[in-house]
């Protein structure tokens, strides 16, 4: 659980409004980090904190490159005291941090093979094709690259609109749940045609199939009750998730067979 201590005013502009937050870590001896938050009455409702939860508790189950973050408290006195948050009809209780990641720039042709971890994207665009993020592309800005002591890393970042859209119900879930989507636009793309393997893949289909139905319920329980208070979206929640995981292999074959039999055929620059 993570306690904001300090508002540091908004983030750019976004549909989820994101506010910057100073916070204490709890899980990591109370140091104190700076933290995208969206709030859980955002315009788009607090299904996208349930979808920003759901990715980063997935996302470490199977070790790809989301900023850490988690549910984080905003004391009341923090909201009462900030004229920009009353304006903007945010209240205090629990919402969504993200880790902010200083001294990024935005992934694209040009810096893209500088990144050290670019098999962890084989990863991230697994993950996307199975919870439908086709919003990783469009908005070139949801994937970033930052020059760390070990090198170059990519992070990415924003998935609030999984599920080809920030709300859904369970209708909308049971429509989706056997399909499937293929992107392979920008940075994907290029991974696909020059980076990435199909081993890469792989490591991260068996990662995936060895997620346990135990460890699927956590990821259910963890989501706050406020953010997500029918039980039958909770159950088809869970159905969409061991859906997509019995079809991994499917997905997974659909992305490897974008990978050119030879990489370096063309200058990826």
């Amino acid at each position: 659980m993570l306690t904001a201590i300090e508002y540091l005013g908004p983030v750019g502009i976004g549909a989820t409004a994101p506010q910057m937050f100073n916070a204490i870590d709890h899980n990591d001896n109370d140091a104190v980090k700076t933290y995208i938050v969206k709030f859980a009455n955002n315009r788009l409702g607090a299904k996208v904190l349930v979808n920003e939860l759901l990715a980063l508790r997935f996302g470490k189950l199977i070790d790809i490159c989301f900023p850490s973050g988690g549910i984080i408290n905003i004391p009341k006195e923090l909201v009462v005291n900030n004229r920009r948050l009353l304006i903007a009809g945010f209240t205090s209780g629990l919402h969504f941090g993200s880790r902010f990641l200083r001294g990024t720039q935005y992934l694209c042709r040009q810096n893209l093979h500088l990144a050290q971890n670019k098999s962890q994207m084989a990863g991230v665009i697994l993950f996307d094709h199975m919870f439908y993020n086709l919003d990783r592309t469009l908005n070139r800005k949801n994937l970033l690259i930052r020059k760390e002591k070990t090198g170059y890393k990519i992070y990415a970042i924003d998935n609030s609109h999984l599920f080809r859209r920030g709300r859904w119900n369970v209708d909308w879930l049971n429509e989706l749940k056997d399909g499937l989507t293929i992107n392979h636009r920008r940075s994907f793309g290029l991974l696909l045609k020059h980076y990435l393997y199909p081993e890469d893949f792989i490591s991260y289909v068996e990662a995936i199939k060895d997620i346990s139905d135990e460890e699927i319920d956590e990821i259910i329980n963890s989501i706050p009750q406020k953010w997500l208070p029918d039980f039958e979206e909770r159950v088809g929640l869970k159905e969409f998730i061991v859906k997509r995981i019995d079809m991994v292999d499917e997905i997974a074959y659909s992305l490897i067979e974008l990978i050119p039999d030879v990489h370096g055929s063309s200058d990826p620059d």
